[in-house]
């Protein structure tokens, strides 16, 4: 084929694609195939214990037609969606990989909204166009109910027995034959592909005239523009993100990826074109962003956004260790790069992701996705005592690497959690965990903070009365427990009349009454009960603060065994988001874990999309992510907050 442009200018320099797609899409292959055309083959990634599924992202780098490209593949699964988010601001240009069966675009609204909320301009690879069989303007019509940008299909399928055997490309109307592998034939125009042709063609002048009043101008008076003119103005019009043009292939086969190779060099936007968009000064100045850590901090991916940084160099007093490539899966040491390139930079181990780093300070605050919160859990303590020291400087080390995870010790039941995405992620997580220290731990669902309180007042007496040799122990107490209203925590009365108990005593008896509240009947902590002290005795000689606080203590434990204990549960707020075909599903699936449903609405900014809130226990939010996204396609998602403690039912109450 010819250039489809003689207007492009010179090589725009560096310049870095992120390939993104759901899992199955065959995004991966892809990803081999463009490095394979381009000349730098790449090795075939490790699997990690049987699992196929891509959980890291890989880099590769190649140059095709004599410029030089960094190629991303992003993480296809919805747990690993903030590296995808955290790697697009890192790129020029996605291109969307997506298999051609509506039944299969059940991740595309995420994702292209994700695209459309960066302002990244993209483009759509439908992948394995040899399967096709079905309408393919009908296809193309259900992939646009999912993208605000006018999609501009650069290709139609040519079929034969429900078979796909070539293409007509629209803007030159030629038509090509597959061959055996990722060759092309140029053959005569099938005449059944005539009329589909020229309508493709027309529609996409119309949209992109839409976007050009010149080209516009021209089309009401019937001036057909060149193939030149059409061409510039998709290179600008897909550059600037108002227009997704949408090719045909089968990566497995090579079909359509010199192609997606042509298209990429001419109309994806230039490094340069993406930092202003980002608000990146212009200057010589080093301008470098850190997208992802890896290897326990070893090694920092980073886009060189202005300037050039050379081996050795300092960016806000951290020293580079190393500046690499990555060519057919080998990692390859670079003296220097220059403004557009995406390198692997080593020994930033005190560098965060996200961090924007150059020379003498005054960077420009470039915008990073915030990481979402964690939706799963696990409750993790370590197979070796002796690695329990280690445990805590390796888990931080994991959440610098990924911001998605978090880890936290839960004071209430004493676990060290460790919280993400699902159970694939802290799954891959735990795998990095022992390839990068050597710590195996075992793993349990995150304990429940029950508490305790009582149903009805009672009036306690206890008398402690000890005599060893030497000074006893006597103290004589009388308590009134009753309950409080939820949330009215705890609170002591001193009702004492006529000194009973000496005023010296009374803290001791306050404080142990707040002490015993710490493990109630059921061994959970006591809450909105108040305690009074009504009257008691003592003894001149034998009386003390300890006395005192044992004999409350008593009187306490026996009292709040009569008073009719209640088994308290957390209930947290949840807001589950679903697209609103799946909201009666998510609506039974909280009813189902004993949810209370509050109400649903369309979720904010995302047309055809539910939030439904819910009161829920926390105790049957453990692996709910797990059902929801399987009962979603993978699509729904949710948020929780605590909002009260209730009385606990079902069986959260029978298992106490």
């Amino acid at each position: 084929m010819a250039p489809e442009s003689s207007t492009r200018a010179a090589s725009p320099g560096p310049r870095a694609v992120a390939l993104v797609g759901p899992y199955g899409s065959g995004k991966s292959t892809l990803f081999n195939a463009l490095l394979e055309a381009a000349g730098t083959p790449q090795r075939k990634p490790r699997e990690t214990r049987g699992r196929t599924m891509s959980t890291e992202l890989r880099l590769g780098h190649c140059s095709f037609l004599g410029d030089p490209w960094s190629l991303v593949d992003c993480p296809g699964s919805v747990e690993f969606s903030y590296e995808t988010e955290c790697a697009l601001r890192a790129a020029d240009l996605a291109v969307v990989v997506c298999e051609p069966a509506p039944d299969r675009f059940f991740s595309l609204p995420v994702l292209l909204k994700t695209l459309e909320d960066l302002g990244l301009p993209h483009l759509i690879f439908v992948n394995k166009i040899d399967t096709f069989a079905g309408s393919f303007r009908e296809m193309i019509a259900a992939l646009q109910t999912h993208s605000k940008r006018p999609l501009l299909p650069r290709q139609i399928p040519i079929g034969s027995d429900e078979a796909v055997t070539g293409y007509v490309d629209v803007v030159r109307e030629r038509a090509y034959k597959y061959g055996a592998s990722d060759s092309v034939e140029l053959i005569d125009l099938p005449p059944d592909m005539r009329e589909p042709e020229k309508e493709a063609l027309a529609g996409l002048t119309e949209t992109l005239a839409d976007q050009d009043d010149d080209l516009m101008e021209k089309l009401l008076e019937d001036i057909a523009p060149t193939q030149g003119e059409i061409f510039e103005h998709l290179r600008k019009d897909q550059a600037s993100g108002s227009i997704v043009e949408v090719l045909l292939g089968a990566a497995s086969r090579g079909y359509g990826v010199t192609r997606l190779w042509k298209a990429l060099r001419h109309d994806a936007p230039a490094a340069q074109e993406t930092a202003r968009r980002y608000g990146v000064a212009a200057g010589d100045q080093p301008l470098v962003q850190i997208f992802k850590t890896a290897q326990a901090g070893k090694i920092s991916y980073a886009r060189v956004w202005r300037g050039e940084i050379h081996d050795g160099a300092a960016l806000d007093g951290h020293r580079i260790g190393a500046i690499q490539r990555f060519v057919a899966g080998e990692a390859v040491r670079m003296a220097e790069a220059r403004a557009g390139d995406l390198v692997a930079l080593g020994r930033l181990d005190k560098v965060a992701t996200g961090a924007v780093m150059g020379v003498g300070g005054g960077n420009e605050a470039l915008q990073f996705p915030s990481p979402p919160p964690p939706v799963y859990a696990l409750a993790i303590k370590t197979k070796d005592r002796q690695d329990d020291v280690k445990l805590s400087a390796a888990l931080h080390k994991l959440v610098e690497e990924d911001p998605s995870l978090k880890v936290e010790h839960d004071a209430e039941t004493g676990d060290t959690l460790l919280m993400g995405q699902g159970e694939i992620h802290l799954n891959s997580v735990l795998e990095r965990l022992f390839a990068s220290s050597g710590i195996e731990v075992e793993t349990k669902p995150p304990g429940i903070a029950y508490k305790e309180t009582i149903g009805k007042p009672v009036v306690q007496h206890a008398r402690l009365k000890r005599q060893t040799g030497g000074h006893g122990q006597f103290a004589d107490v009388k308590l009134e427990i009753e309950p409080r209203a939820r949330g009215g925590g705890f609170l002591f009365a001193d009702k004492i009349v006529g000194g009973t108990v000496p005023k010296q005593y009374i803290p001791a008896v306050r404080e142990a009454a707040e002490d015993a509240m710490l493990k109630g009947p059921s061994g959970y902590p006591v809450v909105d009960v108040g305690v009074a002290l009504v009257d008691g005795s003592f003894h001149a000689v034998d009386s003390s603060d300890m006395a005192f606080k044992t004999a409350t203590k008593m009187a306490i434990q026996e009292g709040l065994a009569k008073a009719d204990p209640i088994l308290l549960e957390p209930i947290d707020h949840v807001t589950v988001s679903v697209p609103n075909a799946y909201t009666a599903a998510a609506q039974r699936l909280l009813s189902g874990r004993r949810g209370h449903i509050l109400g649903y609405g369309e979720k904010p900014g995302w047309p055809g999309w539910d939030d439904i809130e819910a009161l829920t226990p926390a105790a049957e939010l453990h692996d709910f992510i797990i059902e929801l996204r399987s009962d979603t396609m993978g699509l729904g998602d949710f948020r929780r907050r605590f909002d009260h403690l209730a009385e606990a039912r079902g069986k959260s109450a029978r298992g106490h």
